[in-house]
């Protein structure tokens, strides 16, 4: 599979714009995003929205096919399915509401074969080509191939956050500002110094650990300060988000009230 993501985090200073899908999950909205021109890849809500294996399928082929990378954010819940996400040609995936670093390195298990984790071995997905990658072939590029993200989100987390950036198959943290702000008692304010000074803590960690963080930044502002604190990901926009801004300009064009 593509490894889009990886490579591009990998090169050093790079700043990569993604966008979400979530509850209206097509690959129309893909395709359009991607002939827009400026995005690098996409996640795939799957923590808010009931989006299945079979958009998350057709949704990797759509972004493989406008050149993007992508990855599905989804909720600690049950082994079985990182591996269907991962099977479905997505690049990697992320651990939402992560409460330790227990958590996240069984989360890091899931995602990686043995001896590094315990996920189960099929060849019969789409990161297996369908049969065409041996077991151990399989094995052997996941390893290189997985993008491993972990939310960063919960107070106990925060308390975690050097055990958690330490794991090694962990490439990725992501501070979720609107949840980081309700755990530290600023709810609704993402520019609070609060949420500030554990976006500080989770830089450092990045730094010691040699990760990378990103985020989903509330305004171009906020964008702004968390580049210069070391975000390497920004999440600009989803296709609800896109969807409302095109009715308010369409409303507004055309002198639209109420």
């Amino acid at each position: 599979m593509s490894r889009i993501l990886k490579d591009l985090l990998a090169q050093p200073n790079r700043v990569l714009r993604v966008f979400s899908l979530g509850r209206m999950c097509h690959p129309i909205a893909i395709e359009m995003f991607g002939q827009a021109g400026g995005y690098d890849g996409l996640w795939f809500d799957q923590e808010h929205s009931a989006i299945n294996t079979e958009q998350i399928l057709v949704g990797a082929i759509a972004a493989r096919a406008n050149g993007l990378g992508s990855f599905v954010r989804m909720p600690f819940t049950h082994y079985s399915l990182a591996s269907q996400n991962l099977e479905a040609g997505v690049e990697g995936v992320m651990a939402a509401r992560i409460t330790s670093a227990a958590e996240a390195a069984e989360f890091t298990r899931w995602c990686c074969y043995s001896p590094a984790g315990w996920r189960g071995v099929n060849t019969q997905g789409a990161d297996g080509y369908f049969t065409r990658r041996t077991a151990r072939e399989l094995a052997d590029a996941r390893c290189n191939e997985t993008l491993v993200g972990i939310q960063i989100e919960t107070m106990s987390a925060l308390n975690g956050l050097d055990a958690i950036a330490a794991l090694p198959q962990v490439d990725l943290l992501f501070v979720g500002p609107a949840d980081l702000s309700a755990e530290l008692g600023v709810f609704g304010q993402p520019d609070h110094a609060r949420v500030w000074e554990a976006i500080d803590a989770v830089y450092a960690a990045c730094q010691k650990h040699g990760k990378t963080w990103g985020t989903v930044p509330p305004s171009p502002a906020f964008a702004t300060r968390a580049v210069e604190k070391g975000c390497r990901m920004l999440t600009i926009g989803s296709e609800l988000h896109a969807l409302r801004v095109g009715i308010d300009a369409l409303k507004q064009m055309y002198g639209v009230s109420g």
